[in-house]
């Protein structure tokens, strides 16, 4: 069974359509049912939806497994895909506030929900974002296939790594992020030459940190992103540093999906902490043929 979640609302509407597939049911309980990883890449592709987060079985007290998968294979890491995660376990377990210890790519950490109905409020710390500056190379390979308008590029272009590299692209409005129409095939090419899973282009914060921005990831056969929440986290891990403390990203409306997802950044022993939250709501449930191994 896979369940549709909606991650990253804004005012109970749009959102990005996740699959969610939990691997601790099978339809009999005396069989092994399993999925190889291409069939798991197949996931999201039968299912309509660009993401799908597979849910590892409890075991004990240990952490729940999450695994995230694209058309294209496996990502290291998924930032609405662990919304959708964490709603769905708040789902299972009823409403009020829940807890769950989480484990990706080998890193333990902790999703937090609140139930307020039928929407569920998550939020989670994506984990240590690593920045550097972006080379005029690299901006110039990436702003010509994504046909930036002259006088529309901001200078402090960067490559942020949280699980992968991606490329953040600041612009002077949100018009402008409106406005774009890349070259999907081209900046596809330019992605794969860098090593880079996407480019993230948002317009400078307002002072109330005000944001919109689009994410287009064709190297992992997303050509755009509804709500992408680790370039947003990379993004206030980005700001933080010029005194924007908490963020309010605005995603999705040129896909008729409209999302938001909010941030907040604070100093860490180890650099800055972020911590992302979003709304999301579970929406149907969907019959899956397993395959006995």
């Amino acid at each position: 069974m896979v369940t549709i979640v909606n991650a990253c609302l804004r005012g109970g509407r749009g959102g990005s359509p996740t699959s969610v597939f939990d691997e601790s049911l099978s339809p009999t309980p005396d069989a092994k049912y399993v999925l190889s990883d291409a069939e798991r890449s197949r996931v999201s592709v039968r299912m309509g939806t660009s993401h799908a987060v597979f849910v590892g079985r409890v075991v004990g007290d240990e952490p729940v497994d999450l695994r995230f998968f694209t058309a294209e294979g496996e990502l290291p890491a998924c930032g609405h895909g662990t919304v959708a995660a964490v709603a769905y376990l708040a789902g299972r377990h009823g409403g009020g506030e829940h807890e769950f210890r989480l484990r990706v790519s080998g890193r333990t950490f902790v999703g937090r929900a609140a139930c307020d109905g039928d929407q569920i409020r998550a939020e989670f710390d994506p984990g240590p974002v690593v920045v550097r500056e972006a080379t005029s190379f690299e901006v110039g390979l990436v702003v010509d296939a994504l046909g930036v308008a002259a006088g529309d590029l901001v200078s402090g272009a960067c490559v942020a790594s949280l699980g992968r590299a991606r490329m953040l692209v600041p612009v002077t409005t949100p018009g402008a992020v409106v406005a774009l129409s890349p070259r999907l095939d081209r900046l596809r090419a330019a992605c794969d030459g860098l090593g880079l899973l996407g480019c993230y282009v948002y317009s400078v914060p307002t002072r109330m940190g005000g944001v919109v921005a689009r994410m287009f990831a064709p190297s992992i056969g997303v050509p755009e992103d509804v709500a992408n929440v680790n370039s947003t986290a990379c993004l206030a891990a980005r700001m933080a540093g010029s005194g924007f403390i908490e963020l309010t990203v605005d995603m999705g409306d040129v896909l008729g999906e409209p999302a938001t997802i909010v941030t907040s950044a604070r100093p860490g022993p180890t650099g800055v902490r972020v911590l992302v939250g979003a709304d999301a709501m579970i929406v149907r449930a969907v019959s899956h043929r397993y395959h006995a191994r």
